[in-house]
């Protein structure tokens, strides 16, 4: 029996399928490239030393994933696949409702009809909008203010529907905070398309003298340094957050809600700095106005992570800092490879 793992050669996708293929799973990957490289998945091969069943294809693609389902004993999905920036959900809501919405319906209903209904779905803590409160825990008010965190959200409640109308399923939402960091080898990382929406990709090309100096928007926010507060966690600590999900999917029923973070908030500064520490790298930046709809400060609440799953984070802000830097020296331009068929 294998784990069906949707969007496998994104960022946290690819990490996650290291650590699941590690453990000993079988997976099977789908992906189309659109915010991630082929490269991906050779890369993948070469750190876990094995194979895995790999399809080039979009969820929106009904025949082509029954057919996958009828070529595999799967046992579980674990779903990544999606578009993901915010501005740019702002610039394209139809792309980010078809593309979101429409793929997860799709997912869901050949799962159910091959009987598979062990489910675990990538939300985001955009669906919390501006808390009133950190740290943030899973019962707080939802109030997602872009296309993006929306059609999270909306997926969220249809899990919930689709969970009251068949209690057979079982399904696990996890809501990320702020992943950073890459894989310790250097071989697997964060690489953005284009200008990157992310604070630690423009922190680390800005190192590597791709962009001259770091934009930080705001610094009179009420916190110690006056730039924002978020919760940054290794994107390792959270692919290993998904086998423990998976392991409680497999043998529950229902849905269950769980923030994957550290606990702790750090500064944009307090993250410059230590970036500067650890790398011996200069990274100048300016203050710019401050972004619409950015909170002073946002950490989560991890206590129900670590009770029922027995998952927390390990790595520190240090080691995710040193980590971003190797992925990024050793890959200056990415996952720019020849390597264009699997």
């Amino acid at each position: 029996m294998a784990v069906l793992v949707t969007g496998g050669a994104g960022y946290i996708g690819s990490h996650t399928c290291l650590e699941l293929l590690q453990a000993g799973c079988d997976i099977v990957v789908i992906d189309n490239f659109m915010n991630s490289s082929v490269e991906v998945v050779h890369r993948i091969r070469k750190l876990s030393g094995e194979n895995f069943q790999f399809y080039n294809m979009n969820l929106l693609d009904r025949d082509h994933l029954e057919q996958i389902f009828q070529k595999n004993k799967i046992e579980a999905c674990i779903h990544f696949a999606g578009v993901k920036a915010v501005g740019e959900s702002v610039r394209f809501p139809l792309l980010y409702y078809k593309q979101n919405l429409f793929s997860t319906i799709n997912l869901c209903r050949v799962m159910q009809k091959y009987g598979v209904k062990n489910l675990i779905f990538s939300s985001s803590a955009t669906v919390y909008g501006s808390p009133e409160k950190s740290p943030i825990t899973e019962d707080h008010v939802l109030h997602a203010t872009n296309p993006y965190g929306r059609t999270k959200w909306m997926i969220e409640e249809l899990l919930k529907d689709l969970s009251l109308s068949d209690q057979d399923w079982s399904i696990t939402i996890l809501r990320y905070f702020n992943p950073i960091g890459a894989h310790e080898s250097g071989e697997i990382g964060e690489d953005p398309k284009g200008m990157p929406n992310n604070l630690m990709p423009f922190v680390t090309r800005v190192a590597a003298g791709e962009y001259p100096m770091l934009e930080i928007f705001g610094d009179q926010y009420p916190t110690k340094d006056g730039t924002c507060i978020r919760d940054y966690i290794h994107v390792v600590d959270l692919a290993c957050g998904h086998l423990k999900a998976l392991e409680k999917t497999i043998s529950a029923r229902g849905v269950d809600i769980y923030n994957l973070g550290t606990g702790q908030g750090y500064s944009v500064l307090e993250l410059v700095n230590t970036f500067e520490a650890v790398t011996g790298m200069e990274i100048p930046y300016q203050i710019s106005k401050p972004r619409a709809g950015d909170v002073a400060i946002c950490y989560a609440d991890v206590t129900k992570a670590e009770r029922e799953l027995g998952w927390r984070a390990v790595r520190g802000i240090e080691e995710m800092c040193r980590d971003s830097w190797n992925w990024q020296s050793k890959n200056p331009i990415g996952y720019c490879s020849e390597v264009k068929t699997l």
